[in-house]
């Protein structure tokens, strides 16, 4: 199965009816089971290949909620984030739009969990609340501390709360993870076992990749707005246009960055077997395997 690559983060999927992906999904059934209808083309293969990737888990195969797909990301992600760094100034708007934030986030990876592990609602609520928590406590605190910088310095202030929650959030919830371990596969794509190391591997790259993906527009938005503000005094008397511009600037650059960021890491990753589980170096052994690395998905 290919790695998640920039077709997952295409805004165009999100406008895809549901008839459509149903559509996608059936073509893909019948064509893996070389009973695809007389005249289907590979590129219509192709096409429904992409449709489906972008809406259906890659596990569990149920159609995704539409606000949690990579393909919603830079629609959602570029209104919220444009509107959190617009409204950045005053604790309400901060404790607001941190919350907003951070609600998409659950739901987005609540969408994109590994298929296997069943999360737990009380789970979700608590990395909800420790997560919202930690982006509203590290943006109220840094506005406090940076309110005698220059005005550039507050502007960064909803980026380090957004990347300080990821670093909670993602691990909290996905504990079972860690505790449990996921699915090591061979060479051949069968599971060998449930590894915490290849579960630990693929949270911090989850974790990594997240905070990548919104650095591009969280970090040269704020340098852009701010030289639009003080050397072109485009905002003066117009303070309305602020949020509008600032959405633009962040939706053109995650367009870019989304995909990007996605493509940093495969879904499905690879752990060395020497640093897997004893357990499951020991199966292999036995089984004569001579896979030198063993394959997971690491979800998104």
């Amino acid at each position: 199965s290919s790695g998640i690559n920039a077709e997952y983060g295409d805004p165009r999927n999100v406008l895809l009816r549901g008839t459509q992906l149903d559509k996608a999904k059936e073509l893909l059934q019948l064509y893996r089971e070389k009973k695809e209808p007389a005249g289907v083309t590979d590129e219509q293969v192709f096409a429904a290949k992409k449709m489906y990737e972008s809406a259906f888990h890659p596990e569990t195969q149920q159609k995704m909620f539409l606000p949690g797909r990579m393909s919603f990301q830079v629609p959602g992600n570029m209104t919220i984030t444009g509107l959190m760094m617009t409204y950045y100034r005053t604790t309400p708007a901060v404790l607001f739009w941190q919350w907003v934030n951070q609600s998409f986030n659950a739901v987005v990876n609540y969408t994109n969990r590994s298929g296997k592990s069943d999360i737990p609602e009380s789970l979700l609520l608590k990395s909800y609340v420790a997560a919202t928590s930690c982006a509203v406590g590290v943006a109220v605190g840094l506005n406090k501390a940076t309110s005698k910088l220059p005005p550039l310095v507050g502007r960064l202030v909803p980026f380090a709360a957004v990347a300080s929650a990821n670093c909670v959030n993602i691990p909290m919830m996905r504990q079972s993870e860690l505790t449990g371990g996921v699915d090591v596969l061979d060479e051949n794509g069968e599971v060998v076992g449930q590894s915490k190391a290849a579960a630990k591997s693929a949270i911090t790259q989850v974790t990594f990749s997240r905070i990548l993906m919104a650095t591009p527009g969280m970090a040269l938005t704020p340098v852009i707005m701010n030289a639009l503000d003080t050397k072109t005094k485009l905002f003066k008397g117009r303070a309305w246009l602020a949020a509008p511009v600032q959405v633009g600037i962040i939706g053109f650059i995650l367009t870019f960055a989304t995909p990007l960021a996605c493509a940093v890491f495969e879904q499905n990753s690879s752990i060395a077997v020497s640093k897997v589980e004893e357990n499951i170096q020991q199966k292999l052994r036995e089984s004569n395997s001579t896979a030198q690395y063993l394959t997971f998905n690491k979800g998104l």
